[in-house]
Parts: C-alpha cells; sequence; structure tokens
C-alpha cells in the first residue's frame, strides 16, 4: 500500500542507455543475419519439417477443394515469416493504444502511473505496416490463394465457385482476378487511422505534462473523446483486418468468432508486454511509486484474458467440429489431421501454454503480485501466443513445408528487438510519468 506521505519524482525520466541500444542493435543485427542464413536454406530445402505422405495432392484437397493446384514456392516460407510476424506485432501495437483509450473512457485511475509504458507501443505501427506492404507486393501472390486470376475464369477447370462468391470483398471495384484494390484499400485505411488517432491521443498526453494552470483538463477531455472514436472503430477494424490478413489465407474457410479470437490472442499479448516492461523499468529503478497493487491489476488481465482467449478457442474449435460443415471443419483438419499431422502436436501445446500455464500460475492472489511470477507468465503467455499466430498462418501458406528453423529465430529475434528499441526511443522522448494527469492521486495511493 503506498503511503500517504510519501512523495514520488513524477519528472522522472526513463534513459535509453548507450549500452541497452547496443544489446539491441545486436539483436537486431543477429536477427537479420539469422534470416538472411534461413531463407538461403529454405531456398535450398534445409530446415523443413517435411511430413511423410504429405503431398501437395493432399493438401490441395483439404484447403482449395475443387481450385487448382499451384506448384509451391519455397520462398513462400519468408514471406510468411515475415507476414506472421508483421501482423503479430502490428496487434499489439495497436493494442498498447487500445489499452489507453480503454483508461481514458473508463475514468480509470489505477493506471495514470504506467500509461506511458503502454502510450510508446503505437509508435512501431509505421515500421510494421511497411512490412505488410511490402511482403505483400512481393509474396502476396504466394501467401494468398485468392490472389490467382485462374480462379475467377469461368467454363475452367480451375474455377473456384466459392472464391468467385468472395471476390468483390477482395477486388471491387475491378474484375476478379486483377489487382486487389478494395482489400489493399483496407490495408491502408487501417494503418492510416489506428496511427492518426494514436498520434493525436499521444500528443495530447504529452502536451498536458507543459500545463501550468491547475485543473485545466483540456487534454484530458479532448483525450477522452479522441479514446472513444478509437474505440468505436478498433473494434471494428480490428475483426475485419483479421479476416483480411489471415482469414483470408486459408480462402474457403471463415469463422464469425474469428476476430474475437485474435482480438482475445494479441490483447493478452499486448497487456503480457505492459507487464513486463513495467517490472522491467521497476527493476531498473524507475516507477517507484507502482506497487503491488497495480502489479496484481496487471497479473489479473493476464489471467482474466487468458481465461477469455480459451473460451473463444473452444468455442470456435467445438461449434465447427460438431457441425462438420466443409468450408469449416478444413481449417481443423490441416492442422490436426492432414499435411501428415505436423501441425496436431502444436495444437494441443498451443491450448497447454496459453491457459493451463498461465491460469496455475496466476491463480492465486499472491502470485498476481511476485514479480517473478508475473515475468515468467507474462514470458510464456507471449511465446504462447506467437505459437498461436503461428499455427493460424504457417499451414495455410506454406503447407506441410513449414518448420522452425533459423529462419524463423531470425525473424522473430528481428522483429522483437526492433520493437523494443522503437518503444524505448518513444518511452524515452517525454516523462515516464504523465504528472498532470487528474487522477494520478488516485493511481498513487491505488490499494486493492
Amino acid at each position: 500500500m503506498a503511503e500517504a506521505h510519501v512523495h514520488y519524482n513524477l519528472e522522472e525520466r526513463y534513459v535509453f542507455t548507450p549500452e541497452q541500444k547496443k544489446k539491441l542493435l545486436m539483436g537486431i543485427g543477429i536477427g537479420a543475419v539469422l534470416f538472411v542464413i534461413g531463407a538461403i536454406l529454405v531456398y535450398l530445402g534445409v530446415g523443413s519439417h517435411e511430413a511423410h505422405g504429405a503431398t501437395h495432392e493432399g493438401a490441395k484437397g483439404t484447403a482449395h477443394a475443387g481450385a487448382g493446384e499451384h506448384h509451391y514456392n519455397p520462398l513462400t516460407r519468408i514471406w510468411a515469416n515475415l507476414w506472421l510476424n508483421g501482423t503479430f506485432f502490428t496487434y499489439i501495437a495497436a493494442m498498447g493504444t487500445l489499452f489507453v483509450a480503454i483508461q481514458y473512457v473508463a475514468y480509470a485511475g489505477w493506471s495514470a502511473s504506467i500509461r506511458r509504458v503502454s502510450e510508446s507501443f503505437g509508435a512501431f505501427l509505421p515500421f510494421t505496416g511497411v512490412v505488410l506492404l511490402i511482403t505483400f507486393f512481393v509474396g502476396g501472390h504466394d501467401l494468398f490463394h485468392w490472389t490467382h486470376h485462374d480462379l475467377y475464369e469461368k467454363g475452367t477447370k480451375t474455377f473456384d465457385p466459392i472464391l468467385n462468391g468472395k471476390s468483390a470483398f477482395f477486388f471491387a471495384p475491378l474484375q476478379a482476378g486483377s489487382f486487389p484494390l478494395f482489400w489493399f484499400i483496407r490495408l491502408i485505411a487501417y494503418f492510416g487511422i489506428w496511427y492518426t488517432l494514436y498520434t493525436v491521443i499521444r500528443n495530447n498526453s504529452v502536451k498536458e505534462d507543459y500545463i501550468t494552470q491547475k485543473g485545466d483538463f483540456t487534454y484530458h477531455k479532448k483525450n477522452i473523446t479522441f479514446s472513444a472514436i478509437f474505440i468505436v472503430i478498433f473494434g471494428y477494424t480490428e475483426s475485419t483486418s483479421a479476416w483480411d490478413w489471415i482469414m483470408s489465407i486459408d480462402a474457403h474457410w471463415y469463422s464469425t468468432m474469428f476476430g474475437w479470437y485474435v482480438f482475445a490472442s494479441t490483447w493478452v499479448s499486448a497487456l503480457a508486454i505492459l507487464t513486463l516492461a513495467v517490472v522491467f523499468l521497476k527493476d531498473q529503478g524507475y516507477l517507484k511509486m507502482v506497487n503491488e497493487n497495480h502489479l496484481h491489476d496487471l497479473g489479473k488481465f493476464m489471467f482474466a484474458f487468458s481465461v477469455f482467449w480459451t473460451y473463444i478457442w473452444f468455442s470456435q474449435f467445438l461449434l465447427q467440429n460438431y457441425s462438420n460443415i466443409p468450408e469449416e471443419i478444413v481449417y481443423w483438419d490441416e492442422r490436426m489431421e492432414k499435411l501428415g499431422g505436423v501441425y496436431s502436436p502444436l495444437i494441443i501445446f498451443n491450448v497447454a501454454v496459453n491457459f493451463i500455464f498461465p491460469f496455475l500460475f496466476l491463480m492465486t492472489r499472491d502470485a498476481k503480485r511476485r514479480s517473478i511470477f508475473l515475468k515468467v507468465t507474462a514470458f510464456g503467455i507471449l511465446m504462447g501466443h506467437y505459437l498461436d499466430f503461428y499455427v493460424m498462418i504457417m499451414p495455410g501458406t506454406t503447407k506441410e513445408h513449414g518448420g522452425f528453423f533459423i529462419l524463423e529465430i531470425g525473424t522473430v529475434l528481428l522483429f522483437a528487438c526492433s520493437f523494443v528499441y522503437v518503444f524505448a526511443t518513444t518511452l524515452a522522448k517525454t516523462n515516464l510519468i504523465a504528472k498532470n494527469h487528474p487522477m494520478m492521486e488516485e493511481s498513487l495511493h491505488h490499494n486493492i
């Protein structure tokens, strides 16, 4: 419990030391080197967990029934890794802004002392936006089956009536099989709107630090308005972006719960990063006003949304497997039975690490208030939901040619270190504490 007469330094700034920069730049460099080496090995056919008995014919029969078979390009695994990490870190960056927006709209006071930490997540959006744009232009034809023009030629053997029925969602107002203008406009709009609103909220928050007149809540009120706008827009576009970027990989498959599923996975991942960042800063001597009660709330968030993710996962899995509709069951067939069964162990491990592990670790009150438990659980959640994205993306793109080798290690290291570097740089640009936040006093004396 925070003492009533303790005076904290609300002017403190995070110092992104040269040593920390050097380590992160080294990590980025190592990741880039491993990525290049891994890409070369993949092109040469090394490091793939290609299954015995898994063939392209089997993949065609499950994922693209009735559609023409397209030759597998070894470079697809490279594009798939870039797409996997690009989407994963895009959502984490956006979820940081969502966390801030929710605190504003809910008039939450407990989080005022840690708000600057989550504010810094959104700075990574331009970087992942560029990655997704380049990856789509270079490798989109290999990642997305629906981009092949021969699938829309009526009267041919390759004609796909299911994809033809969905063509307007991808190509309108252009002809099916041409450049996916509608899909591309949405991609640009997602990043443009998310980053613009993030910038407005962030700038207003920083300007609030320089208010000299006591009781001036101008910027705080503006952020409540912009946060409400962000929540409404993001609540819709998060689902549609998940359809565009991930669900359309398995072009025949659909799930009405998929937007919520991706939200649950990336929201709890962002909470895990926020928790790790707060604990790291405290270990470095910052955020002295953050006490075990704040950590308890972060632990409760991770615990609750791990359970929520499990509920969404099980509901989607149970309903689709029970109904056994071809366009729904195909997603689970590829991951659990087809493609030689190479992905089936990951399904079991996915549920264990994303539900059982955080559930058991954070079940008690004391566990949520101890930094070592929070560190271990948050790291496990991050690894688990990265695996979750792997299971979502890799079977539909690389088929039986997937794997986790030098390429995958290098890509995740490259993105993770880049994210931390941008995050730390943004965090160091202004006060670590939003000192003029109207509910700062409540946060300083937070007790549960």
